[in-house]
């Protein structure tokens, strides 16, 4: 009779594999055989990678059009998201870990002024900034959130000490900022992330509603920038950080969906990691990096079509926008989105970095 020890991981397997071809001969097949394969079973290859390691990343998703774009801003845009590649991928050949990776990677999206995130970020409604980041170990499922800090200068730093050095996962605004202290994170002077094109953006945006409340419509312009990584390193594990100013002309303390678990960041190694942008609302209501990750688990749906479904089939039917960038523990990548453009690219292992913009490159 096939010892217990082997019927727990088929078991184990079969759940694992539910809903794919395949499965139930297998494990018909097995049971059948009648003998203690247990070792064998134990000793069985892993399933076998795409990619050794590999990092994806974003700089938010929208209204991108060649007509938005000039040569020269596109320039700007594929060597800013080269440079956050680079950074992450460096970490991980050298055999460093995911985490450490997508922190890279979204600390150099925070600092360039191009992105809503850090440097650069959207103003609200009251001319200030309040700033939103997470990251998610698949490892461990430990997670750190932060939402509505204005003096951070890399708001994904203070998310990770949210994760590495308090009991809990998502902190708000001069809390935030107190315990970050207690770490000595970066702190800057408000000014520090105003730029010109952003305060325009804000003018423009309280001109059009007549009224400094908050918008009446998701424009894709007042969203669009936020930055994001997910990645997997050589040890199998994976991880996922975002950053974002939000909505410009937020009030009321509006938070996206960014900080929020689940909803604009997730990891787990079982099945994916994903990082989140667009219409934050969407996201939160869709549960829309979850739903994800749980749809190649439970339904074996390989990490493309759980993206398309949920990107092309949820948000659509609800008319929400955005895209995600992911990567899932055999290396396979996803950067779906169902606007016109994301900013976005990836860098597997043995390859040169590949940047893109628009949704048909």
């Amino acid at each position: 009779m096939v010892n217990s020890k082997f019927t727990r991981r088929v078991r184990t397997a079969f759940a694992a594999s539910a809903g794919r071809v395949g499965a139930v001969p297998l494990l018909v097949f097995l049971v059948i055989a009648g003998c203690d394969l247990g070792d064998e079973v134990e000793g069985m290859p892993a399933p076998e990678r795409t990619a050794e390691f590999g990092l994806v990343v974003h700089g938010g998703a929208g209204t991108i059009t060649r007509e938005s774009l000039t040569p020269e801003l596109e320039e700007q845009y594929h060597s800013a998201l080269e440079e956050a590649l680079r950074a992450g991928h460096d970490i991980l050949e050298q055999g460093g870990s995911a985490l450490d990776a997508v922190s890279a990677a979204v600390v150099v999206l925070e600092d360039e002024p191009l992105f809503n995130a850090g440097r650069g970020a959207v103003f609200t409604a009251e001319g200030t900034n309040e700033l939103d980041a997470a990251i998610m170990d698949g490892r461990t499922l430990d997670a750190g959130a932060v939402g509505g800090v204005k003096r951070i200068r890399n708001p994904i730093e203070l998310a990770r000490l949210v994760m590495d050095e308090s009991p809990h996962v998502f902190m708000v605004g001069e809390g935030a900022e107190t315990f970050g202290r207690q770490f000595d994170v970066v702190e800057v002077d408000e000014d520090y992330f105003y730029t010109e094109a952003r305060w325009e953006a804000l003018q423009r945006a309280l001109e059009n509603d007549g009224t400094s409340s908050a918008p009446s419509s998701a424009d894709d312009g007042r969203m669009l920038g936020t930055v994001g990584a997910a990645a997997l390193d050589r040890d199998g594990n994976l991880a996922a950080a975002t950053s974002t100013g939000g909505m410009t002309a937020k009030r009321f303390g509006r938070v996206g969906d960014v900080p929020v678990i689940g909803a604009g960041t997730y990891a787990n190694n079982a099945s994916c990691a994903l990082s989140a942008t667009g219409h934050g609302e969407y996201f939160i209501r869709n549960v829309v990096s979850y739903d994800i990750c749980a749809r190649m688990l439970y339904t074996g749906a390989t990490l493309e079509e759980a993206a398309d479904a949920v990107i092309h089939g949820v948000l659509v039917e609800q008319g929400g926008t955005g895209g995600v960038v992911a990567i899932d523990a055999s290396g396979n990548i996803a950067l779906t989105m169902n606007t016109p453009g994301m900013y976005r690219g990836h860098m597997l292992a043995g390859q040169d970095p590949v940047t893109r913009i628009y949704q048909e490159e």
